[in-house]
């Protein structure tokens, strides 16, 4: 069983997931965040590895992974932040990142580098599903889950097709667009957590949008997940090492979830 899937073992908890750009504002600090992250409730850190065409990200994550960028971050760099987080923690990692540093990189060599580092699920937004087996098939052969999106415009077919591909769970994209803080949850977000669940019985956690303890709360009432990154992004830009007001945010939002019940 990976780290990942254990984090789904009892659905009544529900997981809480937080986004970061890997290298910002520098290495050091995004190290102390993760654990930080760890420490205050997260039960899953998504690591960005800053990419300078990100086409899924809004303005904040942008601008995260440019300043990341200019700090000479490179996926190798990433590489390294993720084994030192590893080296302290337990908790399970994620990359998120786009295809092309992974084909650069080499999708075999990529997989068996996150597998060397303690990296245990890859997210590629602009990857769809069953369109590189190559991935897929390094994915698995090195133990890393593969997280594939769903969204509200996705059909019945492209659904299925990322259930069948996805392991560890499938990213339920609450919003058609971009990353960003949102006012309130999509109105039909139940109705597309609803059609997700008549194909599989995966884990399902929500992202894009979620800013606030209560929306969180919220999301977490319908899937067994919620994913927040943006938020994290803007508290880090006001906080550094130790990280209180980053810690304290995590803290609200954990209570938020398990006081709201499975």
């Amino acid at each position: 069983m990976s780290r990942l899937s254990g984090v789904f073992n009892n659905r009544k908890h529900k997981a809480l997931i937080a986004y970061m750009t890997a290298g910002y504002p520098d290495s050091e600090a995004s190290v102390s965040a993760a654990l930080v992250l760890a420490e205050s409730g997260c039960d899953i850190i998504e690591l960005g590895i800053p990419f300078s065409d990100p086409m899924a990200d809004g303005l904040t994550i942008q601008h995260s992974s440019h300043l990341a960028l200019l700090n000479g971050v490179t996926t190798e760099t990433c590489f390294e932040i993720a084994g030192r987080i590893r080296g302290e923690s337990a908790v399970p990692l994620v990359f998120m990142t786009y295809l092309n540093p992974v084909i650069s990189y080499g999708a075999e060599e990529f997989c068996a580098r996150c597998a060397a580092t303690g990296v245990d699920g890859l997210i590629i937004p602009d990857l769809p599903p069953g369109e590189l087996p190559v991935l897929d098939a390094a994915a698995k052969k090195h133990g890393v889950d593969t997280i594939y999106f769903v969204a509200p415009n996705s059909s019945e077919q492209r659904i299925r097709l990322a259930a069948d591909r996805s392991s560890g769970f499938i990213y339920v994209v609450s919003v058609t667009g971009v990353t960003g803080v949102r006012e309130g949850l999509s109105t039909g977000l139940e109705q597309v957590v609803s059609e997700v669940r008549k194909v599989t019985d995966m884990p399902l956690c929500i992202g894009f949008g979620i800013a606030a303890p209560q929306q969180a709360a919220e999301a977490a009432a319908l899937a067994d997940g919620v994913i927040i990154g943006s938020r994290v992004i803007q508290i880090m830009e006001g906080d550094r090492p130790p990280f209180k007001k980053l810690a304290g945010f995590i803290r609200r939002v954990r209570e938020s979830i398990d006081s709201a019940g499975p």
